[in-house]
């Protein structure tokens, strides 16, 4: 099997060590262990728990204290449905792993995180792209869409809210692209990692998975909950796609770690302390972000609705590349551009970061556009 490079993987992984304001950051600011024990109420208990801790491989499928925590991120949902992974990414590549078969039609949009358009490539899928568009606010085009749908379409992926523009989806729309789906029986599956954390509201959307009967969620710890380090994700599904998915997860996973399904559950149970802070920080930062732009001749944007990135436009005659390495070793400041997205043009902007980083690495980017 052949496959491309992870384009915005390899960047970070290039870059993301080396620089001094890290704009480019994804998760809300990580929580520490300290942290979120104290705002479990568990910081007298913490120890003794975690030394009374047997390190067997625990529940494959994750324990049911973690999955009952999990189907309560959602309203229709049970344990039954859920099945824990090692992060997001292992969620994803197990639905494309499991549903995907040589010649099967997958319709992907873009932009997007790429392992939803490379992985079903490199196993032959037939991978048609739904470009998401300024002009429509990055929402994708139901028109397009339908005109992609086919007999052979299997799968219908979606990420909500997007990676990396920020728009968000709610349920009327999600709905209409539940019933092009319904028409031609595909699955629709929804990397919905950065659910939570809408800008207005009470900050969490509707999910696919309670919208439609083939509708597919994907998540994890990391973004929103700011719990990356633990490298746990979940699917929640229908029962028959769960056992399906766990076939082919016994190859490969086994278990996720004792502790980490502690420290989950204990977020989890918690979530609201959490999301709380995630919306704080997301809201104030997004809120410099804007007036920075507003006062800016030569920088663009279509302002998100959720998430915690954004794609920015410069006025500029230098690719996106080029722009970010620059900035970098200028200024250190580390933006993601928009060719490891595919999605040139433009770079992507997180505004989860420390407000401090924020401030100062806003403050450098000025400094920086007054001499190109």
């Amino acid at each position: 099997m052949k496959i491309r490079e992870f384009g915005v993987e390899i960047w970070m992984n290039e870059y993301e060590n080396n620089c001094d304001y890290n704009l480019a950051e994804t998760c809300v600011e990580s929580l520490t262990l300290d942290q979120l024990v104290t705002i479990a109420g568990k910081k007298d208990s913490f120890a003794d728990d975690m030394l009374a801790m047997k390190l067997t491989y625990g529940a494959i499928e994750g324990s049911d204290r973690l999955r009952d925590n999990i189907a309560s991120l959602y309203t229709k949902q049970s344990r039954q449905n859920t099945i824990v992974t090692h992060g997001a990414i292992g969620a994803n590549a197990l639905i494309h792993e499991t549903l995907v078969s040589p010649g099967d039609r997958v319709i992907s949009v873009l932009p997007t995180y790429q392992q939803h358009y490379s992985i079903p490539e490199s196993y032959g899928a037939d991978v048609q792209i739904l470009k998401l568009r300024e002009e429509n606010a990055f929402l994708p085009d139901l028109e397009e869409l339908k005109s992609l749908v086919n007999e052979n379409t299997k799968l219908i992926v979606l990420n909500n809210p997007n990676n990396p523009t920020g728009s968000l989806m709610g349920v009327d729309f999600l709905t209409q692209i539940a019933e092009i789906a319904r028409s031609c029986g595909a699955y629709i599956l929804c990397d919905e990692v950065y659910r939570g954390i809408d800008q207005e509201g009470e900050g969490t959307t509707a999910s696919i998975a309670d919208l439609y009967e083939k509708g597919i969620s994907t998540s994890s710890m990391s973004k929103a909950f700011s719990l990356a380090g633990l490298r746990l994700g979940w699917i929640v599904a229908p029962e028959e796609v769960i056992h399906q998915v766990a076939i082919h997860r016994d190859y490969n996973t086994i278990s996720v770690g004792m502790i980490n399904d502690y420290l989950a559950c204990m977020a989890l149970e918690n979530r609201d302390a959490i999301l709380n802070r995630s919306k704080q920080m997301t809201r104030e930062n997004l809120a410099l972000l804007d007036a920075w732009v507003q006062e800016k001749d030569k920088v663009s944007y279509i302002k998100p609705k959720s998430g915690t990135t954004t794609l920015l436009k410069f006025d500029t005659d230098m690719n996106s590349r080029d722009f970010c390495v620059s900035l970098l070793k200028a200024k250190g400041v580390m933006f993601t551009p928009g060719s490891a997205m595919d999605m040139e043009g433009y770079v992507r902007i997180g505004f989860a970061n420390n407000p401090d980083v924020m401030k100062v690495g806003l403050k450098l980017v000025s400094d920086f556009l007054k001499g190109i």
